[in-house]
């Protein structure tokens, strides 16, 4: 059986938010099965919980956010890839700020995290989302579609006019039934231009971006002296957040998504397209290893082969 997963043991860590530029502090704690991923602002008296929730989205001009009554938790989409890379289905956030801290702007330090916490599985079910015919939305020429796929598989094309990123790859395709989430995304950081920070920190946005946590590129270059991590890594950061950004619709995907130029919004557009259908989707589990596709079976090795 494809079980679901949670954390062993309560594990935390203290960065700075991206956009905001303050002091966070992150809990990450066990929960029950069927919880899903939960946030929890223990800043405010009392405390606000904010499941995971496509409808809940807001704000998604550099990055996704969940709000409530007003208050909100952003720049959650790098922890939301994390989870979804390593297949943990619930989990509480604690979370002191109204967002995640950024670390070094991949999803790398959260992995780390998780697998220092320890992953168990759980006695019940993973449920899938498994896309039973195409949905697409489009924005000028901006698009992102989801397509049925007995597997998770992501194509994402950008276009940035800029030198440094033109001389990379600008196509990635990841098939994770063939590919590891650790190894060929997790490290890929965000990224940004210089002559955006004077416009963005005017409206309060990236008030704690650096070269610590971006790939920062001038007219010409990128700047970080250490160089890119991986020789696609613009276009595979894209692809990271979408698989965060996707995450939240409270479970893995069994589809086939592919996008061009589209960010946080399409990628939350799309989910609401897709809830939307009733035709278009369907909740499923594999309790038995004959009925399990061999794509499911790969990306959710048992833990002992995952993490060996």
């Amino acid at each position: 059986m494809i079980r679901q997963r949670t954390l062993k043991s309560i594990v935390k860590a203290t960065g700075v938010g991206l956009h905001g530029g303050r002091k966070v502090n992150l809990t990450l704690r066990p929960a029950a099965p069927d919880t899903g991923i939960v946030f929890h602002r223990v800043d405010l008296d009392p405390p606000l919980s904010l499941p995971a929730d496509p409808y809940a989205v807001c704000d998604t001009r550099m990055c996704s956010g969940l709000e409530q009554g007003g208050h909100k938790v952003g720049t959650v989409e790098h922890l939301m890839s994390a989870l979804a890379g390593l297949g943990v289905d619930n989990l509480h956030v604690d979370v002191d700020a109204p967002e995640i801290p950024i670390l070094d702007g991949s999803s790398a330090p959260f992995v780390f995290l998780l697998q220092s916490a320890g992953i168990e599985e759980q006695p019940a079910p993973k449920k899938f989302l498994r896309v039973k015919k195409a949905v697409e939305y489009v924005e000028g020429d901006k698009w992102v579609k989801l397509e049925p796929y007995d597997g998770f598989s992501l194509s994402f094309s950008i276009v940035f006019n800029h030198p440094a990123i033109d001389n990379t790859s600008t196509k990635v395709t990841i098939d994770f039934a063939e590919q590891s989430y650790v190894r060929d995304v997790a490290r890929a950081r965000t990224f940004g231009f210089m002559q955006d920070v004077e416009f963005m920190r005017a409206n309060g946005l990236a008030l704690g971006g650096s070269l610590e946590n971006a790939i920062v590129m001038d007219e010409y270059r990128v700047l970080n002296v250490e160089g890119l991590r991986y020789a696609d890594e613009f276009v595979k950061h894209k692809v990271l957040d979408a698989i965060g950004d996707l995450y939240l619709c409270g479970h893995p995907l069994l589809a086939a998504y592919s996008a061009h130029k589209a960010g946080h919004a399409l990628n939350n557009q799309i989910l609401r397209v897709l809830l939307e259908d009733q035709e278009a989707w369907e909740i499923v589990t594999f309790e038995k290893e004959a009925a399990t596709p061999a794509a499911v079976s790969h990306q959710f090795a048992p833990l002992a082969q995952a993490f060996a």
